[in-house]
């Protein structure tokens, strides 16, 4: 066979014989990245390092640096996950094993539940095989052959997936004992995983269906070498401390009761404070920005849905419809289609445009039980919505101006840091999205011109665009390095179009407007457990439900600690005089629990000089200060909404 020619990433060509493997194409160049590959890109598909290469192909070899490569790590350490439960408890049925992007996991379907003493031994033996260093060894079956080879192991859950996904020649990847129904690749061997930690097990449903199968799923991450994972259980040790929920209820901000029902969230009256300065900073930002609040009903005819595509589209993600004398009726799942009533109420003008309508809508939304969390991810939850209906010659203005309105909302709340992504279709698959592919084209070359036009840098995702257009994505970085998506400006070419929207043109012509949808929050639920997330439930000054507790020394200076705490209140600060009889050490640390962020003492020095022994609650002690001082102090802090102080 004649040799074939290999195209390296930086332009190099090198001749091959006919069949040379991927890793002995790697040993050709050298014995380090050799020992480093771990699988390769060939033709623009990714392969096992033991694939013979058969024609010319440019080709890229995967190492711990390229962004594919901890993905195929973390997906072999799941089946190397998968090996060890097995040899260790014939009974259990894998499922699916997929990386995530902080570690892997791995369903099984077993009567007897899991112990974190089993996991304790399932890390065990995955250690024993990672020591005997077994290859992930590729083979392939016809698809009659390989189903009845899993039949016979008894694994009905593979079975299923072999009857729905495998191709008429499937392959498969065995780690010892342990033979997986799977498209690869995966590294070469266990003994080239170094680090690797099982996290905890959880119930999970085969394939998300809350009807079928019970499963339970072990979650673990893995890392190329123990730093970074000690620095990863570090990071899940803090957001344990972090996390919304505890803190909710030590805080008294939020609860979701049963009683009630899951995803419902009941704001308490401190939670309900910080949504207020949540809500009135961004009322007050988009009068200022020349949007205009409206109000829209929580239900509506399922007709207004059929015409808005969500009927089509979004059906498993809405509630069930209620049938009324005239229609059946939905509780909305989106805000757009109130907004477009109210923009097709009158005829409306190019003068007109941009129309930016906004609205804190609440809306509703099926979310399965087993995905629930929280407040970030609910079945009722309010959006910050607002849509923008303008000429086509306006829209990369509108869209640029949605971007600096996130960053400004993002800082404002304490988020330095942040990344966005431009989110376009997959042009492979046409029938997932409405409208034509010369108006995709169109909107996501105004979306990547904007963004380039800003100086933002961006990643392109393939694929992961809404039905009815591209979008921008800005995720927030919190105080421990957490990614969270929240706001998003989405292009829309599609709704204009299914309603008849219109405006009479300069040229006194119809057209028809494009629309955009913003969200900037995303939703005031998600983005307050992110906030008590990253600020650990100790808010900044201006969002703290309690910004100062008065703390009388004793009884008898309990008259000046009212007069204290009259002058706050009348100030407008949110002030809470603990007159308790209680030690004031005690008083002192409850506060310090609460996370009030100033802790005012008063006793007879105090009283005397009309002031307050300040104790903060980041550093403590700050001394005596009078009182006119310190109110001139807060004020300052509140009104330019100081993070850090």
């Amino acid at each position: 066979m004649p040799n074939i020619q290999l195209t390296f990433p930086d332009g190099t060509t090198k001749e091959f014989p006919h069949g040379v493997t991927a890793l002995e194409v790697a040993k050709s160049i050298g014995p380090r990245l050799a020992a480093e590959a771990l699988a390769a890109r060939v033709n623009g598909r990714l392969v096992d390092l033991s694939s013979r290469l058969e024609e010319s192909a440019p080709i890229q070899l995967i190492t711990p640096n390229s962004p594919e490569g901890l993905e195929i790590y973390r997906h072999s350490s799941a089946h190397l996950l998968a090996a060890a439960v097995l040899e260790l408890y014939p009974d259990a049925h894998p499922g699916v094993g997929p990386a995530t992007d902080s570690g892997f996991f791995y369903d099984f379907y077993r009567p007897q539940p899991f112990t974190e003493a089993d996991l304790a031994k399932i890390e065990l033996k995955m250690q024993e095989l990672v020591r005997a260093d077994l290859p992930y060894e590729r083979v392939t079956f016809g698809k009659d052959e390989g189903l009845k080879l899993f039949e016979e192991k008894g694994e009905f859950l593979k079975c299923e997936l072999i009857r729905e996904k495998a191709e008429p020649v499937f392959s498969a990847y065995r780690t010892g004992k342990f033979l997986d129904f799977c498209r690869g690749p995966h590294i070469p061997s266990t003994g080239r995983i170094k680090a690797v930690k099982l996290l905890s097990v959880a119930g999970a449903r085969w394939k998300g269906d809350e009807h079928s199968h019970p499963l339970q799923r072990i979650y673990g991450t893995a890392f190329f070498n123990q730093k970074e994972l000690d620095a990863h259980l570090h990071q899940l040790e803090e957001a344990k401390r972090r996390d919304h929920r505890r803190l909710g209820k030590d805080l008294d901000l939020f609860s979701i009761q049963d009683e009630a029902g899951p995803g419902l969230v009941f704001w308490h009256p401190k939670g309900g404070i910080i949504r207020k300065e949540i809500e009135d900073f961004l009322r007050a930002e988009l009068l200022a920005r020349g949007y205009e609040l409206v109000y829209t009903p929580h239900v509506a005819r399922l007709d207004l849905w059929k015409t808005s595509g969500h009927a089509n589209f979004y059906r498993e993600n809405m509630f069930t419809t209620m049938a009324l004398d005239d229609a059946e009726y939905q509780l909305k799942p989106m805000n757009c289609p109130g907004h477009i009533m109210i923009y097709k109420s009158s005829r409306r003008s190019y003068r007109e445009l941009p129309m930016r309508l906004a609205e804190f809508g609440t809306v509703y939304r099926y979310e399965r039980s087993g995905v629930m969390h929280g407040l970030l991810r609910v079945r009722g939850f309010t959006q910050d919505d607002a849509h923008i209906f303008c000429a086509p010659e306006q829209i990369e203005d509108e869209i640029a101006a949605c971007v600096e309105f996130a960053k400004l909302v993002l800082t404002t709340f304490g988020f330095e840091r942040y990344e966005v992504e431009l989110s376009v279709r997959d042009a492979a698959e046409p029938a997932k999205y409405a409208g034509a592919a010369e108006d995709w084209e169109r909107a996501e070359g105004a979306l990547e011109k904007t963004l380039s036009r800003m100086g933002i840098p961006f990643k392109r995702m393939e694929g992961e665009a809404v039905f009815y257009g591209p979008k921008i994505d800005v995720k927030l970085i919190d105080a421990i390095g957490r990614p969270w998506q929240l706001s998003t400006v989405q292009f829309d070419f599609s709704l204009p179009v299914r309603f008849g929207l219109e405006y009479v043109g300069a040229d006194g012509r119809a057209h028809t407007p494009l629309m955009v949808h913003r969200a900037l929050l995303g939703s005031v639920e998600r983005f307050f457990g992110v906030l008590i997330e990253h600020y650990a439930g100790a808010f900044p000054l201006w969002l703290a439900p309690v910004q100062a507790v008065v703390l009388p020394v004793s009884e008898k200076h309990l008259d000046y600690a009212r007069s204290v705490a009259g002058e706050l209140r009348a100030a407008k600060f949110r002030a809470h005089l603990d007159d308790r009889n209680e030690k004031l050490n005690a008083r002192v640390r409850d506060a310090q629990l609460q996370k009030v962020p100033l802790m005012l003492v008063v006793g007879d020095r105090e009283a005397q000089g009309h002031g307050v022994a300040v104790r903060r609650r980041d550093t403590g002690d700050a001394g005596f200060r009078p009182l006119a001082e310190l109110m001139g102090w807060m004020r300052e802090l509140i009104d330019t909404r100081a993070v850090k102080w």
